[in-house]
């Protein structure tokens, strides 16, 4: 096992940080290593901590009487210049639990109502989302969508257009747009599942 000597902060941002770590590997060479955060400080690090608390939730839910059209979000992102369709999602407060969070997150990205499912805690729980880059992990919350889409508590820095995307745009989202990746595991099962939570069982 590789082993960490000393971690740097090297940003002050308000939703995720930079940190430096100096490391030496395995194989006894020396490691220069860069971690975007979700942690306001050193101690806070995962790697510190050894604790996997998630930093945000997505959430995958159906929408209309027939059970047939998906809760997608078209989101403009910096990072990219450009749009990329998404799971609506977001950042769990402070002592905020998940499944309150993704209920939350869901009326301010979209209006609509969320009524969770209850899962097996092994489809639910954090998982990382990109550790060559950071620490994040995210919580999936799995529910139905109700009620009519509004914009109005979306905040000023989000640019976001809600979609209700039945099988056939889902394949051509797929095939044409930019997708992140959590959310095109799941249109995969939407696609192919006559019973889009049947994996869940």
């Amino acid at each position: 096992m590789g082993k960490i000597h000393d971690v740097q902060k090297l940003t002050d941002n308000r939703f995720v940080n930079l940190y430096h770590v100096d490391a030496t590997s395995i194989h006894n060479t020396p490691v220069s290593y860069y971690v975007a955060s979700r942690a306001k400080d050193i101690p806070s690090l995962k790697l510190r901590t050894g604790r996997n608390d998630p930093d945000g939730v997505i959430i995958y839910s159906i929408y209309g009487e027939k059970k047939d059209r998906v809760v997608l979000i078209r989101q403009y992102r910096y990072a990219l210049g450009g749009y990329i369709y998404e799971f609506p999602a977001g950042l769990v407060e402070p002592n905020e639990d998940f499944h309150e969070g993704a209920v939350r997150e869901m009326y301010e990205e979209t209006g609509l109502k969320l009524e969770p499912l209850k899962v097996d805690p092994a489809y639910e729980k954090p998982y990382f989302t990109t550790i060559g880059m950071t620490d994040e992990s995210c919580a999936t919350v799995y529910g139905y969508a109700s009620g009519k889409i509004s914009k109005d508590a979306q905040e000023d820095t989000e640019e976001i257009e809600v979609v209700l995307a039945d099988r056939d745009e889902v394949r051509r989202i797929l095939k044409e747009e930019n997708v992140a990746i959590m959310c095109a595991y799941m249109l995969m099962h939407f696609l192919n599942d006559e019973e889009p939570f049947a994996f869940l069982n």
